[in-house]
């Protein structure tokens, strides 16, 4: 029986693939695609990856971060990190590592003109934003009524990979910009138009080849596996938290409104909070 391909969405294997120091064409690729499509960097030709290594303690971690962070040509600091669920802390999340990595390049002595340019970027396989059907979107800091950028020192892009619908792509032609191949292939490597693709961009063939050897290497599969149940169990977990709040919430709600408008304001069903009534 053919061996499932492992889902390249997933941190320990993104990072396997687009965070090794042997291919880092691979990496390039990926985030010119990401950066020329919203028209923010000159192209990189040259990237050094700064966290190549699995986390040595992830075996007794296992949900330490598992991001991609490298340094380009400009010295321009880059973080890459996805998220397979919704863990409802995205934007706090971004902006805390965010500014980790930019202020770590300050050492002591040296002047605030030595600080560079730092680029967040999120992959994201749930809908975040509200409000907004595109899946790329760029965050700069900006003055609120002129739009008059402030710097470009901070850089936040938020990729949901939901909202591309893989449905338009259905050939080669029907692709208008260079990051749908990559993010099709994040969707759905095995894909006829994945397959087509790979045959015209070389990076792109050689992640998927990547992939392929990944998917057949006994311990990389193991190791894949406990990462899929510790993220699994963590969301579980918050996911619990939360309803136990909801269902708080919907009691103390119970004797000043109706079970229609509880359910409405909780996110619980009407059955749910019909039931949290009978228990009181």
């Amino acid at each position: 029986m053919e061996e499932k391909l492992l889902d390249p969405k997933v941190d320990f294997v993104f990072k396997k693939i687009f965070g090794s120091e042997k291919r880092p064409n691979i990496l390039i690729a990926f985030l010119n695609a990401v950066f020329e499509t919203k028209g923010t960097e000159k192209e990189i030709i040259k990237v050094k990856i700064d966290n190549a290594e699995i986390n040595k303690d992830w075996d007794e971690d296992k949900l330490s971060r598992l991001d991609v962070k490298a340094t380009a040509n400009n010295n321009k600091k880059i973080n890459i990190e996805v998220q397979l669920k919704n863990q409802y802390n995205m934007t706090r999340r971004s902006l805390y590592y965010w500014s980790k990595l930019y202020s770590s390049q300050l050492k002591k002595g040296q002047e605030y003109s030595e600080l560079n340019k730092t680029v967040a970027i999120n992959i994201l396989n749930f809908n975040y934003l509200k409000g907004i059907e595109k899946y790329h979107n760029c965050f700069l800091l900006k003055e609120k009524e002129t739009n008059q950028v402030l710097t470009d020192l901070e850089e936040i892009h938020f990729i949901e990979l939901p909202k591309l619908d893989e449905s338009k792509y259905q050939d080669e032609d029907d692709i208008d910009n260079k990051l749908i191949p990559w993010l099709l292939f994040l969707k759905n490597p095995k894909s006829e138009v994945v397959k087509m693709i790979e045959e015209r961009i070389k990076e792109l063939k050689e992640a998927a080849e990547t992939l392929e050897v990944l998917s057949h290497d006994e311990e990389s599969r193991e190791l894949y596996e406990a990462r899929q149940k510790a993220i699994h169990d963590h969301i579980s977990n918050i996911e619990g938290a939360r309803r136990e709040e909801r269902q708080r919430l919907a009691k103390n709600l119970l004797d000043i409104l109706d079970v229609e408008t509880i359910s409405e304001k909780t996110g619980l069903s009407i059955e749910e909070v019909k039931k949290l009534k009978e228990e009181i």
